[in-house]
């Protein structure tokens, strides 16, 4: 378990990434002041994680950062643990490094590396991480890491080998497999994305502009498979499938799910709020889902 204080509700946001570093930082800091004690931030063909979490926390005072998820592909172990620990250095307790092993059409595309064996590579990069070669000042508290875990494998690893796991473009039903997989010690904090949309057509529509990368990629369709969803009601996206990843409707209506996702073992449910356009700051809803998330 992780021993940072990350809050009950974080937020997972894209959107940072999309505005100049400026203004960036001018929203985290609105941000923590909304009461969020973390921030979620993807890599993907965005920004440098390492780079991008060290800028935003010298803009804020507590918040934690968070990398939702930094690559292994991306950098070697080496690398990854050295700015493991100088972030950790720098702002002590207040990152949590989320690593995973992406998804072979990102590794082969972008990276150009190999996906062959995606979880003895995470082992085998653990393992060089820890024994990793680091001579500046070390960390005063413990460096702390997630795994991006989908399937009883690699949660199981989550456990042994991190603080636990941030499960992305799950249904709720996940939590509760990956808490009974994980055992009761370990942190569960999955993403959840929502709309603040009461219209079904539109927010079913905002929904599956969202979906329409991870519907394609086996990570994410073998795992819905696994609860019982159908290969051809993923492809297609059909309601069943966008109700259960996405949560859309009133703020009522998506703190409810909220509220199964801690119900089915999460300690922390990092809140992902889509919108029509990318790149617009989502401030009405941010500041919604933090007024009806502070007493949780």
């Amino acid at each position: 378990m992780s021993t940072l204080n990350l809050g009950k509700v974080g937020l997972w946001t894209a959107e940072l990434d999309l505005q100049p570093m400026a203004r960036a930082q001018e929203t985290i800091v609105q941000l923590e002041a909304m009461g969020f004690g973390t921030v979620w931030v993807p890599e993907a063909v965005l920004r440098e994680p390492f780079a991008s979490t060290a800028l935003l926390l010298s803009a804020t005072k507590n918040m934690v950062l968070a990398t939702g998820i930094a690559s292994l592909h991306a950098r070697t172990a080496q690398t990854m643990q050295a700015g493991w620990k100088t972030i950790t250095e720098a702002f002590p307790n207040r990152f949590l490094l989320g690593i995973g092993v992406s998804h072979a059409p990102m590794v082969s595309g972008v990276h150009k590396g190999n996906y062959d064996k995606p979880y003895s590579t995470m082992v085998q990069y653990l393992d060089a991480m820890d024994a990793g070669i680091y001579f500046s000042p070390a960390p005063s508290t413990p460096p702390q890491r997630v795994l991006a875990a989908l399937g009883p494998k690699m949660l199981k690893l989550a456990a042994e080998r991190g603080a636990g796991a941030h499960p992305y473009f799950v249904p709720v039903e996940h939590t509760a497999f990956a808490r009974e997989t994980m055992g009761a010690d370990a942190l569960l904090a999955p993403e959840q994305a929502v709309v603040f949309e009461t219209d079904p057509t539109k927010a079913r529509a905002i929904a599956r502009q969202h979906m329409n990368t991870y519907t394609k990629l086996p990570n994410y369709v073998n795992n819905l498979l696994r609860f019982g969803f159908g290969a051809e009601e993923i492809a297609n996206q059909e309601d069943r499938v966008v109700d259960a990843i996405v949560a859309w409707g009133s703020t009522d209506t998506i703190l409810a799910r909220i509220k199964d996702h801690f119900a089915a073992g999460a300690n922390h449910v990092c809140v992902q709020v889509l919108g029509e356009t990318p790149g617009v700051l989502p401030m009405r809803e941010w500041q919604e889902l933090a007024d009806a998330t502070r007493g949780l």
